[in-house]
Parts: structure tokens; sequence; C-alpha cells
């Protein structure tokens, strides 16, 4: 990959701040146009908490207006790496918390500038650091848990996991081949292996963590082998594989992952945005635990979306002083409210019923908090992800567990190599 420069040539610079909207302050007396770009667009509930907090800041000084333009989830980073290709990257960006690295270290960002009392308020999942600095913070974070009936556990004797005491591999195990024997289910866990993309690194390396493996060394960030190959990872493919070679879960599964609800399936592995409807459906019959202690502890992905300001933006206090704005608890607990993720600050997720202590979703405040890791922060991420997740598929259709990790290791290194271990 390489490095996008830093530096615009004088002679595009008027044509860049023309297209972005990222002009340096004028003697008009007009507010400056500070141009935001979001990946929210179709998602009505999270884009409407982004709209009105422009909305406010827009009326509370008179300096600056945000802007905003909206893109589609799907192609957001597309278009930032073409903006960026083309000099012409928007003043304010959102950005996934394990990419911004990557994007860090290509030269689309600059470090933030926020408060410090607000950076500490934030919990660890909402902050993005490279080289140890902060380039992004979020309202947000997501967790994952497994969800089950209560009465299905009722059925097969299995105790009900806590926090402090979660399930063991052997727990599990049994566990699985219990619920399948009931009959009951077409089978006993929902992985949610018919997504694709980020979710395979987000949802299954945290369990390989758990095995005791990892993606990369992380003293160096020089080389996955070892790591993403080692004796730990590949017993969690070998274990990961034998629950779909055993029948337990589906390798053909679809992306709707409707079948919990529906109660054709035992136990689902998903994240706290799926929990608001899986409540509405069952209950006082649904519980949400946490994974299962898979030898090195239960963990959890954490890093979700995140708001930073590009390298290229010409008003950057205006861009910093917007999202100190937007990361108020004020906003923090409307995303929470509208979007069901996790409350970036204690003080919001008080507020917040679903996220309150003893509220319905309280537990996955508690896993966040201490089970959540951080995948690589590392600019080599963004290739890291997507050849653990081919591994991952491959292992899920029935691939030998060694081989697949042995060859993700190689062409880890290789990029590596290639990018002169991104330094």
């Amino acid at each position: 990959m390489i490095k996008t420069t830093r530096v615009l040539l004088a002679a595009s610079l008027a044509g860049v701040l023309a297209i972005t909207g990222c002009a340096p302050a004028t003697n008009t007396g007009e507010p400056v146009k500070v141009s935001m770009w979001s990946h929210a667009a179709g998602n009505d509930q999270e884009i409407a908490t982004v709209k009105e907090a422009i909305t406010d800041f827009n009326a509370s000084q008179t300096s600056y207006e945000v802007v905003l333009e909206e893109f589609p989830q799907e192609s957001y980073n597309d278009s930032i790496a073409a903006a960026a290709a083309s000099n012409s990257l928007p003043c304010i960006i959102d950005v996934d918390g394990p990419i911004m690295p990557n994007w860090a270290w290509s030269g689309y960002m600059q470090p933030l500038q926020i408060s410090s009392t607000l950076e500490e308020s934030l919990i660890a999942g909402a902050k993005g650091y490279y080289n140890g600095e902060l380039y992004s913070a979020g309202a947000w974070d997501a967790a994952l848990g497994m969800l089950v009936r209560k009465s299905t556990l009722e059925k097969v004797g299995a105790r009900i996991p806590t926090v402090s005491e979660p399930w063991t591999l052997a727990e599990f195990d049994g566990l699985l081949k219990a619920v399948d024997a009931t009959g009951d289910y077409d089978y006993a866990i929902d992985w949610g292996n018919g997504w694709t993309g980020e979710w395979y690194p987000y949802a299954y390396s945290p369990i390989m963590q758990s095995f005791g493996g990892d993606l990369i060394n992380r003293d160096t960030f020089e080389s996955a082998d070892g790591a993403i190959n080692s004796d730990k990872s590949v017993a969690f493919g070998n274990w990961f594989g034998s629950t779909f070679a055993k029948g337990y879960a589906n390798a053909a599964q679809t992306g709707d992952r409707t079948e919990f609800i529906a109660g054709t399936i035992g136990i689902q592995y998903n994240g706290n945005w799926a929990v608001k409807d899986a409540l509405e459906a069952l209950g006082d019959d649904l519980l949400i635990v946490p994974p299962p202690n898979f030898g090195s502890g239960p963990k959890i992905g954490a890093g979700s979306w995140q708001f930073g300001v590009s390298s290229t933006c010409e008003n950057a206090e205006g861009a910093n002083q917007f999202i100190e704005f937007i990361l108020q608890d004020k906003y923090i607990v409307a995303f929470a409210n509208r979007i069901g993720l996790i409350p970036a600050t204690a003080a919001a997720a008080a507020e917040v019923p679903n996220y309150a202590p003893g509220g319905p979703f309280a537990i996955f405040v508690e896993l966040s908090n201490q089970f959540s890791v951080l995948r690589p922060p590392t600019p080599a991420y963004l290739k890291i992800s997507t050849i653990y997740e081919k591994a991952v598929a491959d292992i899920i259709n029935g691939a030998n567990a060694k081989q697949a990790l042995d060859a993700a290791a190689d062409e880890i290194d290789a990029d590596l190599a290639d990018n002169k271990f991104y330094k």
C-alpha cells in the first residue's frame, strides 16, 4: 500500500477546499463551513442523532457550520480512500475503530485535540489510539454475548453462567451436545457465520484469543507466524470447525439470523444490538450470558465507529469542537436509546434505562469493561482482517485448521514485509 501524502500541493489547495468545504476561516462574518461525512446513510435512527447534534452545534456558535454528507456503510470506506487519493477528504469523518490505524498511517487523519476530561470519561472501546496519540473517539461501543432461553438450560440441566463464573470449554461442549440431542432445534448454535466481512475477526478472533491465540504478535506487530497459527490458535480452529462438522452449527447459514427468535436454534452468539428484538419476543425466558472461558478467560471484541479529523482539514479547531459537542452525554444517550449500543460514558449509561444498573442490557456494560479486547491496533489490520476471514470461512467449510492458519500467517507476513512493517 502506498502511503498518502500528508502535504497537498499548493496549486491544488483551492480546488480541494472548494470540494470539501474545509475552507480556512475568512473575515466575511459568515460561519466557516466544515464538511462531515457519515457512514450511516439508511440507518435512520443513527443519522437522526448526528443531524440533531449538527443542528444544535450550528445554533450554539457563529464561527463554524457543519455540513453533512451521508454515505451507505457498504461504500463508505471506498469513498474515503477515493477522496484521499484525489485530495478531497472532508474535515470530519467517521471511521470503524480497528481500521483507524491504517487511515492514520496512510495520512488520512490527524490526532484529535479534545479535552482530557472527555477523553478519560470514554470507555476503552470508544477511543482509537495510534502511536500513542488519540485519533478517534466515539459515542458508543458494541459487545457480544450468548443469548439462550432459560427454559432450554433447564431442560438439559445446564447451569446459568455469570460474569464471574462463565461456562468452561468442557461445560460448553456438553451444552452443545445436550441441546442438539433434545431434537427441539435444527441447530444447537448460531455463530452468525452467514454475515461476512469485519464480523469474522470481530466475532471469532476473541474466541481464538480465549483459547490463548491471537492474530499477530502484539509485542512488535511485525509477524503473524507463531500467533495466528500457534498451537492454541490451531486448537481454536479445530474446535470451532468441529461445531459445524458435528452438526451443532450450520455452515450454510444465511445472514438474516431470525432462527433463534423463531425457536429453531437453541443458542445465539450475537451483539447487544440484537437483544431488543429478542427480549420483546421471549420476555423473561431470555438470558444474556457471557461467552465461555476457553482457557484464557472470556474475550469479546471492542472498538466501534468513531469520529475523527482528516489530515487536510484547514479548520481542525472547528472539527474538534464539533466532535467534543457530539460526545456530550446528551447525544450519547440519544444514540444508545435509538440504536441500542453501549453508551460511551458511565454517566450516559446511567441515563439509559436498558443499560443503567439493573437494566435488562446492563450485563453488556460489564462484558465490555471486563472482557473486551481491541483488534490489533496496527495499519496492517486492514489486510489481516480479510486474510483471517478467509481462513475461518475455510475452516467452517471443512478445511484443515492448521493448514488454513499457516497459510494465513504466510500471507500476513508477506504483506508486512511488502509494506516495510507499516513503519
